[in-house]
């Protein structure tokens, strides 16, 4: 019986130009995930560029992307987004409107409220979703306050300890799955300074997750190997600001 004949390893269609271009930022250096950042879209996205022949509204922004890091010598990722971000368009429909997005839409109400929430996926990628509304609290001076889940074993103290920020009990939901959500700052306690906050996500390279994991590893309240699980992130305007 003759061998059967094998098909040939590697692509039955050429890489469109998207993933020709992710292509070349990965030889530059850069992950999926980079990528993803840049674009400040979820890595599963750079992933359908050659799964699903997505991209191709990307294709501006990768491209002046790559001539910043090429011609320009930008390397520094935050640098690279908000470069970017002036070439990517939002989808139209037939009528021409600009098209909806699945993904919730994050808006700073005109009194400074303003609440973005991202599960396991986004925690992932960095909850990239998060920072645009980080940036824009710092941008109007707003202060802001976090709660996040983990599990119960990942933090240093135990719920109710005044030595953590939620104090008795106060801003503490235990689950039946083990885990825990304990709140960081409010209105009534001044919360944290967007802008402070800000500075640390772009320390971070854009990574919220990243951000919020140092602040609660640095001032002593979860453990170095402890994971995110749930983010939620709140603004409102100091009482003292016009």
């Amino acid at each position: 019986m003759p061998p059967r004949s094998r098909r040939p390893r590697g692509r039955k269609t050429p890489l469109n130009e998207a993933a020709r271009l992710a292509d070349r930022l990965q030889a530059a250096g850069y992950t999926k995930r980079d990528i993803a950042r840049i674009l400040e879209r979820d890595p599963s996205l750079v992933s359908q560029f050659y799964t699903k022949n997505k991209g191709a509204a990307f294709v501006p922004a990768l491209s002046e992307v790559l001539t910043a890091i090429e011609m320009g010598g930008i390397t520094d990722l935050p640098a690279l987004t908000a470069i970017a971000a002036r070439h990517i368009t939002r989808r139209t429909t037939a009528s021409g409107a600009r098209a909806r997005v699945r993904s919730k839409a994050v808006l700073i109400t005109p009194t400074g409220s303003g609440t973005g929430r991202v599960g396991a996926q986004a925690i992932a990628s960095g909850s990239a979703r998060l920072r645009p509304l980080i940036a824009e609290a710092a941008r109007q001076g707003l202060h802001l306050a976090f709660t996040v889940r983990l599990a119960r074993t990942a933090y240093v103290h135990p719920s109710g300890s005044r030595t953590d920020s939620p104090g008795i009990r106060r801003g503490v939901v235990q689950r039946a799955d083990h885990t825990e959500e304990r709140a960081y700052g409010s209105a009534q306690t001044g919360g944290h300074d967007a802008a402070d906050f800000a500075r640390r996500v772009d320390a971070a390279g854009g990574d919220v997750t990243a951000a919020v994991h140092q602040w609660l590893v640095e001032t002593g309240r979860i453990h170095p190997d402890a994971s995110i699980l749930h983010l939620e992130v709140r603004t409102w305007r100091p009482r003292n600001t016009a």
